[in-house]
């Protein structure tokens, strides 16, 4: 009964896939709608994470997973957390860096290469990842926060607003390294998932409805970055943290 219930979590897994595939279709046509296509885009980003939470968690619940799940999600994830972003971002910031190389029509692709950069940290993460993972804790930032992070950034900053390329730039690329880092991030839904009760859970949704209400719906992207930046910066802290305290033995 179990292989028969496969198809549900896959075709969420199909849907996190889609949704990065459709948010590429929208940055590509951004041109002359600028600020609200690279929007939509992102909001296809947060999409694609909703189905990537629930794919795993219909699993789980269905007892139905797979190894043919857990590749299909890893090709899902970097297609939606890798490619996507990599591309809003290209089309964003990047495509106006190019280097004259011989002439006017020789240029080399600088931000091209610059937003390759994204992709291929997120496919080594994966990869990465299914060889070998601690089941405790991520090693590197997990990939969908990473793309999360990038395609958020133009529903963050509003249809009004543009980014400094100064500050966007470092931001790709740090998010980027991050995911192929040796820094420990936590696994927030497994302590979740392992204390959570209909109770709790309906405790969890009242008070992030609260919080919601308190900062206001305009102002929702500031919380949800402000939550994003919190995980990011946490795993960068305990690791700051973890090098004082080796350099502190090896003193004494």
């Amino acid at each position: 009964m179990n292989r028969r219930l496969h198809w549900i979590p896959n075709m969420i897994t199909l849907g996190n896939l889609s949704m990065g595939f459709v948010s590429i279709l929208i940055a590509s046509e951004a041109t002359g709608n600028g600020p609200q296509s690279y929007i939509l885009s992102g909001f296809f980003i947060l999409l694609a994470a909703i189905c990537d939470g629930l794919d795993g968690m219909t699993a789980r619940a269905l007892d139905a997973t797979s190894e043919l799940g857990a590749d299909l999600d890893s090709l899902a994830d970097l297609t939606a957390f890798g490619i996507a972003p990599g591309f809003l971002f290209y089309n964003m910031v990047l495509s106006e860096y190019k280097i004259d190389v011989f002439g006017k029509e020789d240029l080399f692709p600088i931000g091209m290469l610059i937003a390759a950069i994204f992709p291929a940290c997120a496919a080594y993460r994966l990869a990465r990842f299914n060889v070998a993972h601690d089941p405790s804790s991520f090693t590197g930032l997990p990939s969908p926060i990473a793309g999360i992070t990038i395609g958020f950034l133009p529903i963050f900053l509003g249809k009004d607003h543009t980014l400094p390329h100064w500050l966007g730039i470092p931001l790709f690329i740090l998010i980027a390294f991050l995911m192929v880092s040796n820094i420990r991030y936590g696994k927030p839904q497994v302590a979740i998932r392992s204390k959570l009760t209909p109770l709790r859970a309906g405790l969890m949704l009242g008070a992030a409805l609260i919080a919601l209400y308190f900062v206001g719906f305009p102002r929702w992207p500031w919380l949800v970055y402000g939550l994003i930046c919190l995980y990011i910066f946490s795993g960068i802290l305990t690791f700051l943290i973890h090098i004082l305290q080796e350099l502190r033995v090896k003193l004494d």
